[in-house]
């Protein structure tokens, strides 16, 4: 019995919600702004509906409040991640969660031709893979109880 992990575009439909982005020109006090209003981390940074970098509240931290520099004054070009790693909608939910964990990123935005359709987190993959596993246990478990009432003995 071989296990179907959902795609990262099944995830997303499942969980639908709104790509929370700034552009690269914007002031980084404009994208904390943002983030506490939608209570997230970390907003793409979209220019011309084009993905060109990702931006966190570790950025802020480490390169502007660490730097001492002003939020009100630094755009977020000037601190963004430029090397977004992101993915096809087709990447099965452990090939998010893999690629997650070796390039140790909390958030993986998936593109479809050329267009961000959404933005998986950590915690909606491993959500993911649990319930898989889960249902795959109860099923497992299912097949047990019939094998053991079948063959009236103890599997």
């Amino acid at each position: 019995m071989k296990k179907e992990r959902k795609t990262a575009r099944q995830i997303l439909s499942g969980n639908p919600r709104d790509v929370i982005s700034v552009g690269p020109g914007d002031a980084v006090l404009t994208a904390l702004r943002l983030m506490a209003d939608k209570d997230v981390t970390t907003v793409l940074v979209l220019h011309d509906g084009s993905l060109v970098g990702i931006l966190s509240q570790r950025d802020y931290a480490r390169k502007v409040e660490l730097a001492g520099r002003n939020a009100a004054e630094t755009k977020v070009d000037e601190i963004m991640t430029t090397q977004v790693i992101y993915v096809p909608p087709e990447h099965t939910c452990e090939q998010c969660l893999v690629l997650m964990h070796t390039k140790r990123i909390r958030h993986l935005p998936v593109i479809d031709s050329g267009q961000v359709i959404g933005v998986l987190s950590n915690s909606d993959v491993l959500e993911e893979l649990i319930q898989e596993d889960e249902q795959f246990i109860s099923i497992l478990e299912r097949d047990m109880l019939y094998l053991t009432i079948d063959t009236g003995g103890a599997y």
